[in-house]
């Protein structure tokens, strides 16, 4: 189960005040490191994560509430989502098709949570305790493993933390300590942006939303 989680994560890649946020809202957890909050977004989505393999944890819709509003604490989606298509194109968008590109693009981070971590998987969470600065602009690096029940190897993923007028959010995720999830993402995001333009791109991640639901 861990195994296909981590493959799908690699090969997909996953990973504002304009989008709605679920009505069930998870408390945040205080850090527990000298870096005040920053662990505060992890701990709300694994907190979520736990609930969602939970073996009763509901239809997927019922598993998609959850996510969503962990999503909505945790991340800096707009950051994601420039990372993601590239700066410059994103600049290049208007108003409205950045707003609707933020609408689509969440709702396929959602989804993509729900289908990969899938109720009754056996597996924990453990979040690391050596922050540590980013080497790139003013953000940290939160180190976290993905342990399975049943002996193997546990997975790592350092979450790349980015200060917003919110507090600390997550702006991209690390597999293995150095594969970019955003930056792997992108050469699809762009080359369907570039040739569809930003509806066509939409229809891809409404079509990946709906697989995802009817697995």
């Amino acid at each position: 189960m861990t195994r296909s989680i981590f493959s799908r994560l690699t090969l997909i890649a996953a990973l504002a005040s304009t989008v709605p946020v679920a009505t069930q809202v998870f408390p945040a957890i205080a850090a527990e490191t000298p870096d005040g909050n920053v662990t505060a977004p992890i701990n709300i989505l694994d907190e979520a994560l736990k609930q969602i393999i939970s073996p009763n944890a509901g239809s997927f819709a019922d598993r998609e509430k959850i996510m969503a509003n962990a999503v909505d604490q945790s991340y800096d989606l707009t950051t994601v989502l420039k990372a993601s298509i590239g700066p410059v194109r994103y600049a290049g968008l208007s108003p409205d098709d950045q707003t609707r590109l933020l609408k689509a693009f969440r709702e396929y981070t959602i989804a993509r949570y729900v289908s990969s971590f899938a109720p009754g998987s056996k597996i924990s969470f453990k979040l690391g305790t050596d922050v540590r600065e980013s080497p790139v602009g003013t953000g940290k690096i939160v180190p976290t493993r993905i342990i399975p029940d049943d002996g193997s190897d546990p997975t790592a993923l350092d979450y790349v933390m980015v200060q917003t007028t919110g507090g600390w959010r997550i702006a991209d995720v690390l597999l293995a300590g150095h594969i970019s999830q955003a930056a792997a993402q992108r050469a699809d995001f762009s080359s369907t942006l570039a040739a569809s333009g930003v509806d066509g791109l939409i229809s891809v991640l409404d079509r990946k939303v709906k697989a995802f639901s009817s697995k």
